[in-house]
C-alpha cells in the first residue's frame, strides 16, 4: 500500500467502524442463538418445534437462522466471546465497505467517506452479534453486484446471486431484503425501458431491455433457490408474517417506529433532511432505481428501527454524489517526506488501538452480562433446583435457556413467532390482571424469575402465598409457599 493521505484516510475510516462494532454482547436473543447452535451440533438436526419451552412445547418452530446459529455456536467453542465479537464487527465493517465501493469516484475518499460514516453512526443502535447482521452484510454485496451490473452490462457480476440467495436462505429470514432489492432493479429497468420507448422509440435492443431479461431470469433463478432451506414453502411465507404482525410492533421496541425526540435517532434525521436538500438542489439526476431503493427502504426505515441500517445501504451512495456535485475536495496523492515516516507509525498505532480496545471489549463482557441479565439468579436456580414451573421476564428467557436447559424448560423467550400474538398479550398483562394467582397455578408455576421494579413483583410481595427466595440489583426470584 503506497504512504498517501488518501490511503491514510481510508485506513482511519474503516479502523473507526471496526472500532464502534466491537461492543460486548448485550442482545437478549443471542443466548437462544448459541444454544439452538448448540443443539443441532450435538444432534445434527435442525429442530422443527419448540424444545426450550414448557408453554408452547412441541409447537411449530421455522427456524430460519439455523445456519447462522450454528456458526454462532461454532464460533463461540472455538474461541468464546471474544471470537464472536471479533467476527461479526468485520462482518458489519465490510458491509459499509461494499457500500463505500458503490459510492461515485469523484465522491471519494472524503465526501465518501464522510457520508458513509453518518450512516454507520445512525445504524450503531442495532450493531452486535445478531443474526440480521449477516442480512446487512449481504444485502449490500447484493447493492454492490446489481450496481456493477447496471453499470457495466457484465454477467459475471449477476449470475452468482441465485447462489448467495441459496446461502441466505439458510442464515436468515431477510433473504426476503435480496430480492426485493432485485425486483425493484428490474422493475426501474422496466419503467426506463417503456419510458425511452415512447419518446424515443427504440428498438429491443436498447441497453435497458438487454439488462431486463438477465436480471428476470435471475430472480426466478433466486425464486427456487429459496425452496432449498428446511422448512420449504414456508420460508417464503414467514417474513411476511413477522413484518405485517402488530403485537411485535407494539411490544418489541425495535420493530418500532423511531422516536426523533431521541438523541440516538438524530443520525437518522441528518441522514433523511440531507437527502431531500441535497437532491432537492444537487447537479445530479438520482437515477430511477436509487428513487425507488430510498423510498421503499426509507419506508421501512421509518415503520421499524431495526431497518434503518438497511436504508443506510440505499442511502449512503445518493447522498455521497449529490454532496459531491456541490463540493468539491481534490484528493492529493502527494505526502511530505516526514511523513513517509509518520505513516507507518499511525497505521500501527491505529491496530494497537484496534487490540487494545477488543481486549477492553472482550474482558468487559463477564460485567455486561452481570448488569442485565439474572446470572446471580440463574447460579441460585442451578444450586438449590427448586421444583416446578418457571415464569420468567421476556428479555430473559434466552439467557435462561443457554445456562438452565434442558432441567428447566422458560415460560417464554425472544422467538415472538413462536408464541403468537395471544400468548404475548397475555404475557404483558398478566401483572394487570385481577387473576393473576389463577393464571400462575394453572401453568403450575412455582418459580417466578422478573425485574424487582417490574408491577408483578410489588404484587408477589403483597401475596401471603409467594416469598422471596433471591434478590439482588438485576432480579428477583418469588417461591411458591407449599399449602
Amino acid at each position: 500500500m503506497k504512504f498517501t493521505l488518501r490511503n491514510l484516510f481510508l485506513i482511519i475510516l474503516f479502523a473507526g467502524i471496526l472500532y464502534l462494532t466491537l461492543i460486548p454482547i448485550s442482545d437478549p436473543d443471542f443466548w437462544w442463538h448459541l444454544r439452538t447452535g448448540q443443539l443441532i451440533a450435538q444432534t445434527f438436526t435442525i429442530p422443527h418445534t419448540d424444545p426450550f419451552s414448557f408453554t408452547n412445547f412441541g409447537k411449530p418452530w421455522i427456524t430460519h437462522e439455523w445456519l447462522t446459529e450454528l456458526f454462532i455456536f461454532l464460533l463461540y467453542r472455538l474461541g468464546s466471546y471474544g471470537l464472536l465479537i471479533i467476527a461479526f464487527g468485520l462482518i458489519i465493517t465490510f458491509a459499509f465497505f461494499f457500500t463505500y465501493l458503490r459510492c461515485p469516484s469523484e465522491s471519494k475518499p472524503y465526501v465518501a467517506g464522510f457520508v458513509l460514516f453518518l450512516g454507520m453512526i445512525m445504524s450503531f443502535p442495532i450493531f452486535g452479534v445478531r443474526p440480521q447482521m449477516i442480512s446487512l452484510l449481504l444485502t449490500s454485496i447484493f447493492l454492490f453486484l446489481l450496481d456493477r451490473y447496471k453499470k457495466t452490462g457484465k454477467l459475471r457480476f449477476i449470475l452468482f446471486l441465485p447462489v448467495i440467495i441459496l446461502l441466505w436462505v439458510n442464515l436468515h429470514a431477510g433473504y426476503f431484503l435480496g430480492l426485493v432489492v432485485l425486483a425493484i432493479y428490474i422493475f426501474a429497468d422496466l419503467i426506463e425501458w417503456l419510458v425511452s420507448r415512447f419518446y424515443k422509440n427504440d428498438s429491443l435492443f436498447s441497453p435497458s431491455w438487454k439488462s431486463l431479461v438477465p436480471l428476470t431470469c435471475i430472480l426466478f433463478l433466486c425464486l427456487f433457490a429459496t425452496l432449498i432451506n428446511p422448512n420449504g414453502y414456508k420460508l417464503l411465507i414467514y417474513p411476511f408474517q413477522t413484518l405485517t404482525d402488530p403485537v411485535m410492533q407494539q411490544y418489541i421496541q425495535e420493530w418500532q417506529s423511531p422516536d426523533f425526540h431521541s438523541m440516538i435517532m438524530l443520525p437518522f434525521a441528518v441522514m433523511i433532511l440531507a437527502l431531500i436538500g441535497f437532491g432537492l438542489t444537487g447537479k445530479r439526476r438520482i437515477s430511477f432505481t436509487n428513487i425507488l431503493l430510498i423510498l421503499a427502504f426509507g419506508y421501512e426505515a421509518l415503520h421499524s428501527i431495526r431497518n434503518i441500517p438497511i436504508f443506510a445501504l440505499v442511502a449512503i451512495p445518493v447522498l455521497a454524489e449529490q454532496i459531491s456535485s456541490w463540493v468539491k475536495i481534490q484528493s492529493t496523492s502527494k505526502i511530505s517526506k516526514p511523513m513517509k515516516w509518520v505513516f507507518p507509525i499511525l497505521v500501527i498505532g491505529i491496530a494497537v488501538l484496534l487490540v487494545h480496545d477488543f481486549i477492553r471489549v472482550n474482558n468487559s463482557q463477564t460485567e455486561t452480562v452481570t448488569e442485565n441479565f439474572p446470572q446471580g439468579a440463574v447460579n441460585w436456580i442451578l444450586t438449590n433446583k427448586p421444583q416446578g414451573q418457571i415464569f420468567n421476564y421476556y428479555n430473559w428467557g434466552g439467557y435462561l435457556i443457554w445456562r438452565l436447559y434442558p432441567e428447566y424448560l422458560v415460560y417464554i423467550d425472544g422467538r415472538a413467532d413462536v408464541y403468537g400474538d395471544e400468548f404475548l398479550l397475555s404475557y404483558a398483562n398478566i401483572s394487570t390482571n385481577a387473576n393473576w394467582e389463577q393464571f400462575l397455578d394453572h401453568q403450575n408455576i412455582h418459580l417466578v424469575i422478573i425485574d424487582p421494579t417490574s408491577n408483578l413483583a410489588n404484587v408477589l410481595r403483597q401475596s401471603p402465598d409467594w416469598k422471596i427466595s433471591f434478590k439482588d440489583k438485576i432480579s428477583v426470584i418469588f417461591t411458591k409457599i407449599n399449602d
